[in-house]
């Protein structure tokens, strides 16, 4: 549904993307991650043909980005970080507005501007001036705005942004409502929000794709596993060389507290050794008061590949 091959776009000298290609399927919804100036954004005007790029190829919906461009805007909706809204206009008069641009005759604005008024919450505040909406309130008008001709592919900068807690959750679960018939890209500098909704990320740093998969296939990559958290009581050095010759433990750390060890164990890929410390902790006498498995966070491998995207630029400026 969205294919991008060696996509660069130029501002000046500045290479803001550098050539950079992935693929997303019918139906499926991506997480397009990376730090502020990362290219997220100017990759998604791109896609949708508010901007041109310097180079590459791209097609959404089976449209070429620069050869049919009219087709593309009619495949996509978009919802850019700052909804470009009409403050003086009331909510119901935009949409049927930007219908009309769309050109939707008068009964299909009329049912579409219904389903998404159900879709997005506006009912309340449907026939209110844009410009005495919150910030949240606009936000919606402008999803509503993107799903309104019902577009083959969606594609959100920071959709959840001035939310509330019970709206965030709300649009999550909206999106992936749509994904049976929709094709979704999304911004985002919310990770929880995009392991919770999307299937793949793509993170973007300096311009270039610097990984890429599902979220626990990145999770997976954190320190090449997981580790376990234990509390166990018995002597420290017993303990620590007791756990370090179990099948999967590669280390062992230890804290003393009030007379429990707290343990951080750090274990290979895919091994979860906790049955084999439980049968340790048991034979050797000690006792054991919490054994759990904490699995990496997407936020930590975030921040663990921008961190070597960055320390490898400044090696080559070096």
């Amino acid at each position: 549904m969205i294919r991008v091959q060696n996509l660069t776009k130029f501002y000046g000298d500045r290479k803001a993307v550098d050539g950079i290609s992935f693929h997303i399927e019918e139906g499926e919804i991506v997480g397009f991650l990376g730090p502020n100036g990362a290219g997220k954004t100017t990759t998604m005007r791109i896609l949708t043909c508010y901007m041109p790029a310097s180079s590459g190829t791209a097609r959404l919906a089976g449209h070429d980005i620069f050869s049919e461009s009219l087709e593309v805007r009619r495949a996509v909706g978009y919802l850019p970080e700052m909804a470009p809204l009409d403050n003086g206009m009331r909510s119901r008069e935009y949409l049927n507005f930007r219908g009309k641009l769309r050109g939707l005759n008068r009964s299909d604005r009329e049912s579409a501007i219904r389903r998404v008024t159900e879709l997005c919450w506006l009912g309340d505040f449907i026939d209110r001036p844009i410009g005495q909406l919150s910030k949240g309130m606009r936000q919606r008008v402008g999803l509503a705005d993107a799903l309104l001709h019902d577009p083959k592919v969606l594609i959100l900068d920071e959709p959840t942004i001035g939310l509330d807690p019970t709206q965030i959750r709300e649009t999550r679960q909206l999106i992936r409502d749509l994904a049976p018939k929709h094709t979704v890209l999304l911004s985002s500098h919310i990770l929880p929000e995009v392991e919770a909704t999307c299937e793949r990320t793509i993170i973007i740093a300096e311009g270039r794709i610097v990984a890429s998969g599902s979220p626990d296939e990145l999770k997976d990559r954190i320190r090449g596993g997981s580790r376990l958290m234990a509390e166990i009581s018995g002597p420290d050095g017993d303990v620590k060389k007791a756990l370090s010759g179990v099948k999967g433990v590669k280390s062992v750390h230890s804290e003393s507290d009030n007379g429990w060890l707290r343990l951080t164990i750090d274990t290979n890929s895919k091994s979860d050794p906790r049955e084999d410390i439980f049968k340790l902790v048991k034979e050797k006498g000690w006792s054991l008061r919490e054994i759990r498995l904490e699995v990496g966070s997407l936020e930590e491998f975030f921040v663990q590949i921008t961190a070597q995207q960055a320390a490898g630029r400044k090696e080559v400026r070096s």
